[in-house]
């Protein structure tokens, strides 16, 4: 078959079979818009339309023209493939055809991979995404007040509202708040100076005696103008709350040598809601004692009772007895811990007893939360400040929340040490009173000073065992 000439039909010769071709598809029109090309290799492509080549010689006169040899399939493969037509194969389509290659989607596995990234961000961040989140809703659960005192507060630069530097002091006060008997007012039953030194890795946790003899400033807010009396009476004379946590503030400031940079004050309730929540804590018994303030019926129902200033509980019924408290290790709910560690009378060593029992549950309260996940589980720490929220006062100055959490984040309950003031028990005009040793001011020394480690090694005897 010769060459199609100028008028394009294809001239024929004598004797030779007239060849068909089929004739090229025809162009889209006009005003079709052109798809994008793509570089991506197609999943499958159509066939190309085969045109004839040119210049081809035709059949020689009388002989018959060979068969037109089988054109393969792109991409196929065997005897009837070429080296051309493998070459054509992994070649791109061919100008003259548009491959129409579909959109995919984007892989499940794609997506698995951000979700998991995100994930991780997520974790990376730890204990201070979880509190950021929920910073609105403690704001709501908590109460907040100016607790210390202006001159008992410490002076801090903006700067380091953000940034949490040591040394550090903050006063917690254990409300004993007077339900059976409200005319005796609000007693600061618990008094605890913590001392986290500039590293920033351990607290020391300094229990003051309630009945520790002090100068108790004046405080023009309740017209008390100042006495030499036991120094939980500095949060009754204050007024309790905001004005007995300033009294006792401005008190400790000026025993102690020191600025405080916030406190808390926790009500009994608070305790016994925050144990209860976390589902008990763990606490061991050194000693065999009864309760002043849990009896239990002939049915060995336990009651709530009250105990009198000597520590004999009251109200016991026909056949009943106090609570007793048996030695060995167990889990306490809320209210048997909080007994326990409220008890003096029938102790050894009386109070000094109660405030190391008071450190021991303090501990077990942190340790709980640490291993039910309360600072890492927004839905639990959700859970526990909206339990024990509204019997929390806090006060931690310009700092948020956040801040002093991440700040405090080497401080776990393993790096707690307890600690007691070098005093002695005095009877003054029949009054029992605790007096300091000259030790004492060794110690106020030290907190100052940012020298507890050394003075704790110096020091065994007024260490307690958390």
């Amino acid at each position: 078959m010769a060459a199609a000439g100028n008028g394009g039909q294809a001239a024929e010769e004598p004797g030779a079979d007239r060849e068909f071709v089929e004739a090229p598809a025809e162009p889209p029109p006009a005003d079709t818009p052109a798809r994008p090309r793509t570089n991506r290799t197609p999943r499958r492509l159509k066939p190309r339309r085969i045109k004839p080549r040119r210049g081809r010689p035709a059949a020689a006169a009388g002989v018959p023209a060979a068969p037109e040899p089988e054109v393969p399939e792109p991409g196929a493969t065997g005897p009837g493939a070429t080296g051309a037509d493998a070459a054509d194969a992994a070649r791109p389509a061919a100008e003259e055809t548009e491959v129409v290659r579909p959109i995919r989607p984007t892989p499940l596995w794609s997506k698995i991979c951000i979700a998991l990234g995100a994930l991780l961000v997520l974790l990376s961040s730890g204990t201070i995404v979880t509190v950021k989140v929920l910073s609105a809703r403690y704001e709501n659960a908590v109460s907040r007040e100016q607790l210390l005192a202006p001159d008992a507060r410490e002076r801090t630069t903006p700067a380091q509202t953000s940034t949490i530097t040591g040394p550090l002091n903050y006063l917690l006060i254990g409300s004993d708040y007077r339900n059976r008997n409200p005319s005796e007012g609000q007693r600061a039953d618990t008094i605890i100076v913590v001392h986290v030194p500039a590293t920033l890795d351990k607290a020391y946790l300094i229990s003051i005696p309630r009945d520790l003899l002090v100068e108790i400033p004046a405080f023009e807010p309740t017209s008390f103008g100042g006495d030499e009396t036991k120094i939980n009476a500095a949060y009754q004379y204050g007024g309790g709350g905001r004005g007995g946590t300033q009294l006792l503030s401005a008190t400790l400031s000026r025993l102690l040598g020191i600025r405080f940079n916030g406190a808390a004050i926790v009500n009994f309730e608070g305790f016994r809601k925050a144990v209860d929540v976390l589902g008990g804590v763990y606490m061991c018994v050194d000693r065999t004692v009864s309760s002043n303030h849990l009896g239990v019926d002939p049915t060995g129902k336990i009651l709530e009772l009250y105990a009198d200033e000597e520590g004999r509980i009251q109200d016991v019924p026909p056949g009943g007895h106090a609570y007793v408290f048996e030695q060995g290790c167990r889990r306490m709910d809320g209210r048997l811990a909080l007994d326990y560690a409220r008890i003096r009378y029938g102790l050894p060593a009386g109070d000094y007893d109660r405030q190391h029992h008071q450190q021991q549950f303090l501990k077990a309260i942190f340790a709980e939360a640490l291993r039910d996940g309360i600072v890492t589980n927004p839905l639990r720490f959700d859970q526990f400040l909206q339990a024990v929220g509204s019997t929390l006062t806090v006060d931690t100055g310009e700092t948020g929340l956040a801040d002093l959490i991440f700040g405090l984040r080497n401080v776990t309950p393993s790096t707690f040490t307890g600690v007691k003031v070098p005093s002695y028990p005095q009877s003054i005009d029949g009054v029992s009173y605790i007096l300091p040793e000259e030790l004492a001011t060794s110690l106020y020394r030290a907190i100052r000073e940012d020298a507890m480690d050394a003075w704790v090694a110096a020091n065994p005897r007024w260490v307690n065992d958390l």
